[in-house]
C-alpha cells in the first residue's frame, strides 16, 4: 500500500471494511470473489475504477481474514506477487 495515493488508500481500506463484515465466498452470501488455479482457496477484491486488486485469505478456524496483497493489476502482477508470498508462508 506504500505506493498508493490517500485517495487510493481510503478506497482500499473501505473495501477491506465492507468485505470484512461478510468474507464468505459469494456462493456462501459473502462478497468473496473465488480465485483459482494455485491461488484457489483466496480470494479477491475489485476496485474497478482505479484498477486496483486486494487478494486476501480466508481462515474459518480463527474467524478472521488475511489480507495477502494490494496492488495494481498490471498484467496480473498483483496474483503473481500474491501466489508467491502465500507460498512463501506455506498456503500453497
Amino acid at each position: 500500500m506504500k505506493n498508493l495515493d490517500g485517495s487510493q488508500i481510503a478506497q482500499v481500506n473501505k473495501a477491506i471494511d465492507k468485505v470484512s463484515q461478510n468474507p464468505l465466498p459469494t456462493t456462501e452470501g459473502g462478497y468473496g470473489h473465488p480465485l483459482g488455479g494455485k491461488l484457489a482457496g483466496n480470494f479477491k477484491i475489485k476496485l474497478k475504477a482505479s484498477g486496483i486488486r486486494i487478494v486476501y485469505r480466508l481462515v474459518r478456524i480463527e474467524t478472521k481474514m488475511i489480507v495477502v496483497i494490494v496492488g495494481m493489476r498490471a498484467d496480473d502482477e498483483v496474483y503473481i506477487d500474491a501466489e508467491q508470498r502465500l507460498a512463501k508462508h506455506g498456503y500453497i
